[in-house]
C-alpha cells in the first residue's frame, strides 16, 4: 500500500514538473524575440528634452522662467518670454531675457533693484519649460515628433534621439529652415517714475514686435542631405541644425514588377538599380512570359505624364541590349505569351483595383 502511494506521488510530481517546465528549444526561441518597438508617434511624448553639457543654456522666446527674489515675494513669480525675447516684471517693467543665461539674467535683475528697491538683492532664475529650442523630425524615423534640445545638434544626433531610422527609410533627408531677415535691433532704456528710478545700465526694453516674425512673410530654404553617404562616413552630410529646423526623411522609393515573374510585387529602389536587377529581385520570368513585349510605365519628370517604354527583357538579361536604369514608381509589366494585351498580367499581379489605376496611363 505504501509502495502504491509512493508511485502515485511520483506521478503527480512528474506531471506538475512537465506542466511548468519550458522545453530547451522554446527557451532558446524566447531569447531571440526582439524587444518591442517604441510607442507610435500618436502616443509618444512630443516634448523631449535633451541637455547639452558643453554650453550653458540661453533663454529664448517662448521659454517659461521662474524668478525668486529674497525679501521681495511681490516681485517673484513665473514669466513667459515673448516672441521679442522680453517679459514684463513688476517695478522693472519690460526686461530682456533673450540669449541670456540664467546667471546673466539674475545679475541684470539684481543690478536693477540694488540700492533702489533692495539694498543687496539675491535673485535666482530657473528655466521651468524650454520652448525655444524645438527641432521637428518626421517621416521614416521610429519616434517622429518635436524635440527640445539645447545647443545645435547635428542631423545624426537628432536621428539618434528620434530612435533611429525606420526600416523603410529613403536615402535622403530634407532639412527645411526658415530664413529670417536681418533686422537692426533697436534697444531703448526703461523710463521709470521719479519715485522708483532704476540705473540705465540695469535692464533693456524692447518693443514686442521688434524681433517677432510674421508667419505669413516667412521664407524657407531647403537642404538635401544624403543619409546613405552619412552612414558610410561622409560626415560632410552631417549638417548642424538650428532651432526651428524641420527634418523630413521620406520613405524609400519603390518600383513594381508585375505579370509573368515568379515573385511579383513592390521593391525598394536603391541607387543604381537597373532592369536586370529588378527582374532578378522578382526571381526571374516564368516560362509563360513574353519577355520581348515587356513594358515599363514611367512618369516623365518634365511633363509629368505617364509614358510607355517598351523593352526586350530577354535581350537585356542576355546582354544583347543595354541595361536600363529603373526610376522611382516604375511599373515593369511582363505579359503572358498567350495574350496580346497586358491586362491579364495586371489582373494576376495586382488585382482589379490596380488595373483601374493603370488605366490612367
Amino acid at each position: 500500500m505504501v509502495f502504491v502511494k509512493l508511485i502515485l506521488l511520483l506521478g503527480v510530481i512528474t506531471a506538475f514538473t512537465a506542466a511548468n517546465t519550458v522545453p530547451c528549444g522554446a527557451q532558446e526561441k524566447e531569447k531571440l524575440v526582439p524587444p518591442p518597438p517604441g510607442p507610435p508617434a500618436s502616443e509618444s511624448n512630443l516634448t523631449n528634452v535633451l541637455i547639452e553639457p558643453n554650453e550653458d543654456y540661453r533663454i529664448g522666446p517662448g521659454d517659461v522662467i521662474d524668478i525668486q527674489i529674497d525679501r521681495a515675494p511681490e516681485l517673484s513669480g513665473t514669466f513667459r518670454v515673448t516672441a521679442a525675447g522680453t517679459f514684463v516684471m513688476p517695478y522693472l517693467n519690460r526686461v530682456t531675457a533673450h540669449h541670456k543665461t540664467t546667471e546673466e539674467l539674475a545679475a541684470a535683475i539684481a543690478d536693477g533693484l540694488r540700492g533702489r528697491y533692495l539694498k543687496d538683492p539675491t535673485v535666482s532664475v530657473t528655466v521651468k519649460q524650454i520652448n525655444s529650442h524645438s527641432f521637428f523630425i518626421q517621416g521614416a524615423v521610429r519616434r517622429p515628433g518635436v524635440y527640445q534640445i539645447e545647443g545645435r545638434p547635428s542631423l545624426l544626433k537628432l536621428i539618434t534621439v528620434a530612435g533611429g531610422l525606420a526600416d523603410n527609410h529613403g536615402s535622403t533627408a530634407f532639412v527645411i529652415r526658415e530664413t529670417k531677415p536681418q533686422r537692426a535691433e533697436t534697444t531703448t532704456q526703461t523710463t521709470h517714475p521719479v519715485s522708483s528710478p532704476v540705473p540705465e545700465t540695469a535692464v533693456n526694453v524692447e518693443s514686442p514686435t521688434d524681433n517677432a516674425t510674421n508667419e505669413e512673410d516667412a521664407k524657407y530654404e531647403m537642404m538635401k542631405m544624403n543619409i546613405t553617404g552619412l552612414l558610410k562616413g561622409r560626415f560632410d552630410q552631417n549638417v548642424s541644425l538650428e532651432p526651428g529646423d524641420i527634418i523630413n526623411i521620406p520613405l524609400s522609393d519603390v518600383f513594381f514588377v508585375a505579370g509573368e515573374v515568379r515573385e511579383p510585387g513592390s521593391y525598394a529602389l536603391k541607387d543604381g538599380t537597373t532592369l536586370r536587377q529588378a527582374i532578378s529581385l522578382a526571381q526571374g520570368t516564368t516560362f509563360k512570359a513574353a519577355a520581348n513585349r515587356a513594358i515599363i510605365f514611367r512618369e516623365n519628370p518634365i511633363s509629368g505624364r505617364r509614358e510607355e517604354v517598351k523593352v526586350d527583357i530577354g535581350a537585356v538579361m542576355s546582354g544583347k541590349k543595354e541595361d536600363i536604369p529603373i526610376m522611382a514608381n516604375d511599373f515593369i509589366i511582363i505579359p503572358n505569351s498567350r495574350f496580346k494585351s497586358i491586362s491579364s498580367a495586371l489582373l494576376t499581379a495586382f488585382g482589379v483595383s490596380s488595373t483601374r489605376v493603370l488605366t490612367r496611363f
